[in-house]
């Protein structure tokens, strides 16, 4: 009795301190990057070897996904635990004004304006950072950011001052990770806990990977962008394996979660080296489709799982993690809670067009609708801005790059994954 006593007593200690020292958080975000383009995902080819040694380390969902295959709603899904029509980042950019050249908006008082609204869209919805702070949390903001100077994302350090899609940011991983470092140095300093954002734009092109791993790659292709692609995921990779061995080399290992998410998918065209159809932008796996990852030592046990995995359960889990409740409009689950995750059969997604129709109302910029249950997804196109789409299903385990559409043969089951597609958002 007596050594149950003084180990309850030591359980209960250690419980505390973890309250009072909450992880360090680093999430690593990779940019247009197919889901099966890892060494630990089967690639017969691409070279992985820190990811493929995440992957090992974490507990690794192989059947993650995105709910919008665009970069901006994506990375807003991620960092708010919301989905696109909950914080209302819908898309990549502002609606171009009638009679307005494409082209013309970027420099037009018309994209400063939208942008500024969907900027207060995330602010609205809350940010993952912004909420870490009740704790003490530094955060940095590295990579891609569309939400105009880093602070509105509620970061306290940061890179990007306000462009486009990241401005200065975009030299992280490509050109440097000295801020990364002298970020952590100083949270250590200041014996805070820190957040880290690391969303360079790799792969993401422009494909311009170190001649040396081009090399490495261009006789095992006979298309030269897709060795260009293929160097680019190892390049990443490389930058991966640079940050966590600096997670170790100062003793960071032990309290710190590691994160591990794409914002959507990529399929090179061989001939012209741009994304192939069923990739970024499509309502397909090839587009929506990631590993997610996260590692915790001693906290998490490493496995590799099945179940069905969403980028907005991010959020949540790290808030539960970091001794903090997720906000009511966070709907996905604490990957943490094995029996919760393995009882849940069905996810949801939706696509949205590149430029938005009207910024406040998410609906009149909606492409597809989607669901998973199992390994059953149904696709359900907008007929405002998809009219000539078609009702799709799929079986994705004999089926995973979606040729054969079920749907004209399976009526009784696209009306019962309509009804429940509709009771999750019926726009």
């Amino acid at each position: 009795m007596k050594r149950l006593f003084l180990l309850a007593l030591l359980l209960s200690a250690s419980a505390l301190r973890a309250a009072d020292t909450p992880p360090n958080i680093v999430m690593i975000i990779s940019d247009d990057h197919l889901w099966s383009d890892y060494g630990f995902m089967g690639h017969p080819q691409i070279q992985t070897p820190n990811l493929d040694k995440l992957a090992k380390e974490s507990l690794t969902f192989t059947r993650g996904y995105v709910p919008c295959s665009l970069c901006c709603p994506s990375l807003a899904s991620i960092i708010t635990g919301q989905y696109p029509h909950q914080h209302k980042v819908t898309s990549n950019d502002p609606p171009i004004p009638e009679g307005m050249a494409k082209k013309a908006l970027a420099k037009s008082p018309h994209f400063d304006e939208g942008r500024e609204i969907m900027s207060r869209h995330l602010e609205e919805a809350g940010t993952l950072p912004k909420m870490l702070q009740q704790k003490g949390y530094l955060s940095l903001q590295t990579g891609k950011w569309w939400q105009k100077h880093y602070s509105r994302g509620g970061f306290t350090h940061g890179m990007t001052k306000g462009g486009r899609h990241g401005d200065d940011g975009l030299d992280i991983g490509r050109k440097t990770m000295a801020p990364i470092y002298d970020f952590i140095k100083e949270a250590q300093g200041a014996k805070k806990p820190f957040f880290v954002w690391y969303a360079p734009m790799m792969p993401h092109d422009p494909h311009t990977p170190p001649q040396r791993l081009f090399d490495k790659y261009k006789d095992k292709t006979p298309s030269e962008p897709i060795a260009k692609y293929w160097a680019m995921v190892d390049w990443f990779d490389e930058t991966c394996g640079d940050l966590l061995k600096h997670l170790d080399d100062n003793g960071l290992r032990e309290n710190t979660i590691v994160v591990y998410v794409t914002d959507n998918g990529w399929i090179t065209n061989p001939k012209t080296g741009r994304y192939a159809e069923k990739s970024k932008q499509s309502q397909y796996d090839g587009g929506l489709r990631t590993p997610i990852m996260i590692r915790w030592p001693n906290q998490i046990a490493p496995k590799m799982s099945a179940d069905l995995a969403s980028s907005i359960d991010l959020a949540p889990t790290l808030l539960k993690a970091a001794g903090l409740e997720p906000t009511k409009s966070m709907t996905g689950l604490n990957l943490l809670d094995e029996a919760a995750v393995t009882a849940r059969k069905t996810i949801y997604g939706e696509c949205f067009t590149h430029n938005a129709v009207d910024l406040n109302v998410p609906a009149t910029s909606l492409r597809w609708r989607w669901i998973i249950d199992g390994h059953t997804k149904l696709i359900i196109p907008d007929r405002k801005n998809q009219p000539s789409d078609v009702t799709e299903l799929y079986d994705l385990q004999s089926d995973p790059t979606e040729e054969k559409n079920l749907a004209p043969e399976q009526a009784d089951k696209v009306t019962a994954l309509t009804t429940q597609l509709d009771a999750w958002w019926k726009p």
